[in-house]
């Protein structure tokens, strides 16, 4: 419990880090996004519309510790603001429409792709030495690709040539979101070849670096004294030597659990799928700060939040970080 305790003051210390220096780097930035609006409009705009989008806007006319007590609050009340990009719609209902569709895909792919991964590279590990080895050669191939070409080249031969799946988008046109029968399948049907793209990317990293821990394992004089009681061979492989070679790819795991907030953003672009990846494009290119503000937030909490997991678990899988 004690352990438990230390790693919540930790990751509590860290995340008010994060909050502040989210606070903070934004205000250190060039630019200014209500002035950059009322040039865009340049001599349309009378002198009240023009407070208006300053006051709308938020423009700091208060000191910089005042303007952090209202950011605290505005965090835990979850108010961001106005979107520029999205004008006038709320930064938290534009992160609510989009996150939906990464944590769905990217989130579910993520899963796929390590569990597919660690399950191969633990049989590769084991029963290393056969034919099985040519799936190292082949997933680091496909791994090492640059995203965006492979993405392209899987457009190229299942949208284009064969005409099997659709180039982009999230579901059909003219469709109404919601849990009807027509939607999902239109939306499982766009995501396909986005989902493709990542699990085929990712499963290569995942199965080279479990296939090497469980090579290192399978050397440890515990497996071997279970090996000698004569434990059947998939007790030995999963609950002795899985078990501790899989603990180095739970932080990883975690990591990539965490960024999935933040969305593939080239497989969201070159897709052109309603994420949060290609929300968070679209609001840098808008100088949009309280959008990008929000999502660099919920990216970073998380982070945090996935780490605390993977910290949890190892606690759980492995009794020595338990001791003092």
């Amino acid at each position: 419990m004690r352990t438990v305790l230390r790693r919540l003051f930790f990751y509590a210390v860290t995340a008010w880090a994060a909050i502040t220096l989210n606070f903070i780097l934004p205000r250190l930035m060039p630019g200014n996004p209500a002035q950059d609006l009322i040039e865009r409009f340049a001599g349309k705009l009378s002198p009240a519309a023009i407070k208006a989008i300053r006051v709308l806007f938020g423009q700091p006319h208060t000191s910089l510790l005042a303007q952090y007590i209202t950011y605290w609050h505005n965090v835990i009340t979850f108010n961001f603001g106005i979107s520029y990009t999205y004008y006038p719609t709320p930064v938290v209902q534009v992160i609510r429409q989009s996150i939906f569709w990464t944590l769905i895909l990217i989130g579910f792919c993520t899963v796929i792709g390590f569990v597919l991964g660690t399950a191969l590279g633990m049989i590769v590990g084991w029963r290393r030495g056969n034919w099985r080895d040519a799936l190292v050669p082949i997933t680091t191939f496909l791994s090492s690709l640059p995203y965006f070409w492979f993405a392209l080249m899987v457009i190229l031969i299942f949208a284009v040539t064969l005409q099997w799946f659709p180039s982009s988008g999230g579901y059909g046109v003219g469709l109404q979101i919601g849990f009807s029968w027509s939607f999902l399948s239109s939306a499982l049907y766009y995501g396909t070849l986005p989902a493709l793209t990542i699990v085929v990317a990712s499963v290569g990293g995942w199965l080279l670096g479990m296939r090497n821990m469980m090579i290192t394992t399978l050397n440890e004089e515990y497996v071997s004294l279970a090996e000698a009681k004569g434990l059947s061979r998939l007790r030995v492989m999963f609950t002795y030597a899985g078990r501790n070679a899989v603990l180095p790819s739970v932080a990883g795991f975690a990591m990539s659990l965490g960024f999935v907030v933040g969305g593939a953003i080239v497989t969201e672009i070159v897709f052109n799928y309603p994420g949060i990846g290609t929300v968070l494009f679209q609001a840098a290119e808008g100088q949009d700060y309280p959008l990008l503000e929000a999502i660099f937030l919920t990216i970073t909490i998380a982070v945090l939040i996935a780490n605390l997991l993977a910290d949890l678990a190892y606690i759980a899988l492995d009794p020595r970080t338990r001791e003092g």
